[in-house]
């Protein structure tokens, strides 16, 4: 469609409908194509693929119109469903203000020498060109009098500020996906339910997931507008079409289970294919953030609620089967200001009964019954929200709820998630009794009866490896009643590979959406191994989450709040403020970094080594070895000390203050190093991984895993390695 820029509106037309957004009060407006030559001068600025809706970001300042700019085809659903992902949005200020170029795609109908504003050639996914563009446009902004300027610039910054994060939201998150024939908000076990009507799509739409409903509000009042009207989700949607061959192998060589999944290429007509779909949407009630939207509210609504429903398709068969992740549904928050924090129940008990009620409430008439699988600590500092839930479903007392408990850390301690299949096993018979929804031409052949509602503490990393390994075995008896897969045999090697890879997709863009990092356990998810790139990645996020909490939270939080229509309650300003200084103090804290760790080694050099040992070197590490994963899954500070004779690796407790414990280990017990950069696909690596293999008693298997995070991975850990190497042991193998 067409978009215009006219004195007083912009205008989007598409063949004979026409939509006119005032520039005034942002009122919208269907008006006929041809009243297009009333509207005073337009200029046509090119093409988009859709309107988003409306959102104010300040009640002082004007709207802001969303529309969507660019689209990917992700795949076709069964009965050839187009379903395609938003790349890219334009934003425009419903104002008198002149809109900058917004790099839409030419019309070639209208543009023929119409003169635009000036272009400002900078590539659209980069953050310099959007505060550059949004400083541009704001500088035309011109205040009342002298007395209001300071005011105004604050608004201006704290709305340039929401406006970067919205632009995150849509361009760098790979979060929203949309179908103009097919409802994406509900599964097909719903829509075959639902009367076969003319009615236009979004009339037909799952409440909880139509996450752009408020800001299209204005058109959902206007009957004549349902044109306009494109329902999106949040969530995730991958679609690949797989060929069941035992003789083809995996392909391993030829790509890393990182590589993103090419087209599909000719199969030979004697192997089975099918097509499989992983749809995810998450609610729009109670959406936000991690720190900042936890447990249950007054509604009975949770954070991080997500519907997934995995689709098989055969010839003239669809096969849906769902299931839900979300927040314990009880009080409880975490203060997100320090690293790790400890959960907290925020209600009594007797408060939060009728909450804990009117969710599952809910989610029995959704879903009819309930299979609760909750895999958070039964030790250690998780044990207040496990006990909590289990006490709210005695007290709820429902013969259609089971609960099913499931200490992930404690099974798969040591990084064995294969153990996963202890869970799946002592459930098989729950999952089978479950079913799934079976659908072909001729109608319903059979209904899902009941959903797992997963959960751990974020219903990130540990849910999504379980609801994999759930579906997955769902998968497998569905492939093997339509004949697709023999009785006997496992889900081919590629196949397997490329479920796994989906799943793993799955997990990362949910945890992007609720904690801004990638999921911590997706390297076993997409491969089935549990690696040690993999552990250094989980450091990696884990900081990441800590710091994206300080401060992006708030900023986010704020724009989903304000796309849903709720009152923003933080104080922004204060937030705002915070963070500049939070920068000067992050630079300040930068210079003397290196000076502390220094200190820190000396001292503790003094305090370790024995005086006839010479100090080679020490570094400041962070603990990645699995045998010390335990219930807080805490990252355990090291400091490594290296002499002419030991080394000396010794677990520093921030929170003390101190060493509260260290191993010497002669360097003639040493037998190996493994040391390199962190494997990545794009852009230059920025972790060093070290693992020091061991004698102890004479018997091997003993082994230090370490982790640097540095600049650059050469630098740190070559320098480790020759320090290590110039000592000349002949037990030493650098690798």
């Amino acid at each position: 469609m067409e978009l215009f820029q006219a004195k007083d509106h912009y205008i989007l037309q598409s063949g004979e409908r026409a939509l006119w957004c005032s520039r005034r009060d942002g009122s919208l407006q269907l008006r006929a194509a041809t009243d297009l030559l009333l509207a005073w001068n337009p200029i046509c600025l090119g093409l988009v693929e859709g309107v988003i809706g409306k959102v104010q970001l300040h009640t002082d300042l004007p709207w802001w119109l969303l529309l969507i700019r660019q689209k990917a085809l992700i795949g076709k659903l069964p009965g050839d469903h187009e379903v395609c992902k938003i790349t890219k949005i334009a934003v425009i200020p419903l104002s008198e203000t002149e809109p900058q170029d917004l790099e839409l795609e030419l019309c070639k109908k209208h543009h023929f020498g119409i003169n635009k504003p000036e272009k400002i050639t900078q590539s659209p996914d980069d953050t310099k060109f959007l505060l550059k563009t949004l400083t541009q446009i704001k500088s035309n902004v011109s205040a009342p009098n002298k007395k209001k300027i300071k005011e105004s610039k604050e608004k201006e910054k704290l709305e340039k500020r929401l406006l970067e994060e919205l632009f995150k939201m849509f361009m760098d998150s790979d979060s929203f996906y949309y179908s103009l024939t097919y409802d994406l908000t509900n599964s097909v076990q719903r829509q075959s339910a639902c009367e076969k009507t003319n009615l236009p799509l979004w009339r037909k739409v799952d409440d909880r997931f139509f996450w752009n409903k408020h800001m299209i509000e204005d058109l959902i009042t206007i009957d004549v507008m349902d044109f306009w009207i494109i329902p999106i989700i949040q969530g995730f949607v991958q679609i690949e079409e797989l060929v069941v061959n035992y003789s083809e192998s995996s392909d391993d060589d030829k790509s890393s289970p990182e590589t993103p999944l090419q087209e599909s290429t000719c199969v030979d007509d004697v192997h089975p294919t099918f097509l499989v779909a992983l749809i995810s949407r998450r609610s729009r009630h109670r959406a936000g953030m991690r720190y900042k939207r936890r447990g249950v509210d007054k509604n009975g609504n949770v954070a991080n609620y997500v519907e997934t429903e995995q689709l098989i398709h055969v010839h003239n068969h669809t096969l849906s089967f769902i299931q839900t992740r979300g927040s314990v549904p009880v009080f409880w928050s975490q203060v997100g200001y320090r690293y790790n924090p400890r959960p907290r129940l925020d209600k009594s008990e007797n408060e939060t009964v009728s909450c804990f009620r009117a969710h599952f409430e809910e989610q029995l008439k959704n879903y009819k019954k309930q299979v609760i699988i909750n895999l958070v600590d039964q030790t250690g500092r998780e044990k207040i929200i496990g006990d909590a839930y289990l006490k709210q479903v005695l007290l709820y007392n429902n013969a259609n709820l089971t609960y099913v408990s499931f200490d992930f850390h404690e099974h798969c301690r040591g990084m064995k998630f294969e153990n996963v299949q202890t869970l799946t096993d002592a459930i098989h018979d729950i999952i089978l009794d479950m079913k799934w929804c079976w659908v072909d031409q001729a109608g319903v052949i059979c209904k899902q009866e009941g959903i797992f509602r997963v959960n751990c503490m974020d219903c990130l990393d540990r849910t999504n490896v379980v609801q994999a390994a759930i579906a997955r075995v769902v998968m497998e008896q569905q492939l093997k009643k339509l004949g697709v897969m023999p009785p006997e045999q496992p889900l081919p090697v590629k196949c397997n590979r490329i479920y796994q890879i989906i799943w793993a997709n799955n997990g990362d863009a949910i945890s992007r959406q609720y904690a801004g990092t990638a999921a911590l356990k997706g390297d076993f998810t997409r491969t089935g191994e549990r690696k040690l790139a993999g552990v250094m990645k989980d450091g990696v996020n884990s900081a990441n989450r800590y710091y994206l909490n300080r401060f992006r939270d708030a900023y986010r939080q704020a724009v989903i709040d304000l796309m849903q229509g709720i009152p923003v309650t933080e104080d922004l300003y204060s937030i705002f403020t915070k963070e500049k200084e939070h920068e000067a103090l992050h630079k300040e804290n930068l210079r003397s970094h290196q000076e502390l760790i220094s200190q820190l080694l000396q001292s503790y050099m003094k305090l370790l080594l024995p005086d006839d040992e010479k100090f080679h070197g020490g570094w400041a590490l962070i603990d990645c070895d699995p045998s010390l994963i335990d219930a807080t899954h805490k990252d355990v500070d090291v400091l490594l000390l290296l002499s002419n004779s030991a080394y000396y690796v010794a677990y520093y407790d921030d929170e003390i203050d101190k060493v509260n414990q260290y191993q010497r280990l002669s360097l003639e017990a040493l037998e190996k190093i493994e040391i390199g950069p962190e494997p990545t696909l794009f852009g230059k690596p920025k972790f060093s991984c070290m693992r020091l293999h061991y004698k102890y008693k004479e018997m091997s298997g003993y082994f230090h895993t370490l982790r640097a995070v540095v600049r650059s991975p050469e630098e740190d850990g070559k320098g480790l390695l020759i320090s290590l190497s110039i000592l000349d042991y002949g037990v030493l193998r650098v690798y």
